[in-house]
């Protein structure tokens, strides 16, 4: 389950990247191609209903949810030819499962803009345009082989064949391919190649000091463009947020009241690209742990079962599962069964995000 963040050069990319895996690294510098490879980290899907949890269910320890992130170099016009090294960068967005586009949303003189004005809906489609290329470019290479097989008889052929034809044709429309639906068969040949415009986006406006909640013009032209194509907008100040990632808990908590925030804004951000993912969370509570456990939206019992362990999803017998709003009026999980609040769900149920469980299995 990973996340890419890209961009523009110099919109603040690898400043978000630091601030979100706590990274105590020197800044990178202040030109383009900076981030040669890119860089990997873990990050901690904040989830208030972890501590609520522990509150009455105390652990040893808790573990929240988590998403990997990979901080990709900046992409320019022209990449999808090669530009700024741009097939290279283009193949590692290729291997990611969602994408954090960071855009500009602030004026400094002392920051280079790559086109020398900050435009941020240009920016978003500068990047737009060249995975769209590289898509299509990426179909047309697949096209021949694709036919070659289907004039076999093959018939996985020919429907990859009908796939590839109907991205190109969608393309070409100049929408991306995150636009379509695809379901089945036809969303496992999407997934197989790889193609950049199909995959869930996310707009991380890099806003300044003076519009943390997001409400200058740069960033409703960004809400609007996103709007139009279903896709949300997470504000953030990078800069803050790095030097707020750098504090220890205390001296956070006084600089977060400082600026008039509750949390940094970072943990939204997690929380939205979570979602975006198209995931989220079901509990288990014991003295040992209280874990968030990641699953696919609409997931089944067995298959939540099957995260912890492929032997409890083979095996599955029934799952045992209760909310944490009746944990919080009962107390315990004991007077939760005595009160026939502790439903017993069988294989066809379908997790509910804030699900708290146990499983039984037998194999």
């Amino acid at each position: 389950m990973e996340a890419g963040i890209v961009g523009l050069p110099n919109v603040g990319k690898s400043t978000l990247f630091n601030a979100l895996t706590s990274s105590k690294s020197a800044q990178s510098a202040n030109y383009p191609f900076c981030t040669i490879e890119p860089n990997e980290g873990v990050v901690s899907v904040p989830d208030d209903r972890l501590r609520r949890i522990s509150q009455i269910i105390v652990p040893k320890v808790l573990v929240p949810a988590a998403i990997k992130l990979v901080d990709i170099a900046g992409i320019v016009k022209g990449a999808s030819e090669g530009q700024g090294l741009g097939n290279k960068f283009l193949s590692h967005i290729r291997e990611v499962d969602a994408i954090l586009q960071v855009v500009r949303c602030f004026d400094d003189p002392d920051v280079i803009h790559v086109s020398g004005s900050v435009n941020p809906v240009s920016d978003i489609e500068v990047i737009e345009i060249e995975l769209m290329l590289a898509d299509m470019q990426t179909l047309d290479n697949s096209l021949p082989k694709a036919e070659r097989s289907a004039r076999t008889g093959d018939k996985e052929a020919k429907l990859r064949v009908d796939v590839i034809k109907k991205c190109m044709a969608h393309l070409q429309t100049d929408e991306p391919l995150r636009k379509m639906t695809f379901e089945g068969d036809e969303a496992k040949i999407v997934s197989s190649f790889g193609l950049m415009t199909a995959k869930p986006i996310l707009y991380v406006a890099n806003v300044d000091e003076t519009d943390l909640e997001g409400q200058g013009p740069l960033v409703q032209q960004v809400r609007e463009f996103a709007a139009k194509v279903g896709a949300s907008v997470v504000p953030v100040c990078a800069k803050l947020e790095a030097e707020i990632a750098e504090l220890d808990e205390t001296d956070r908590a006084e600089m977060l009241a400082s600026v008039g925030l509750k949390e940094p804004a970072l943990a939204s951000l997690a929380r939205e690209a979570y979602r975006v993912l198209g995931y989220h969370s079901y509990f288990t509570a014991g003295e040992k742990e209280v874990r968030a456990w990641t699953i696919p939206i609409g997931a089944t019992a067995p298959q939540a079962a099957g995260v912890i362990h492929t032997d409890f999803e083979r095996g599955f017998i029934r799952a045992e599962v209760y909310t944490l709003d009746d944990l919080e009026k009962y107390r315990s999980e004991k007077e939760i069964r005595a009160a026939g609040k502790l439903r017993v769900e069988g294989k066809t149920y379908v997790m509910q995000d804030g699900d708290i469980c146990h499983f039984l299995f037998n194999v």
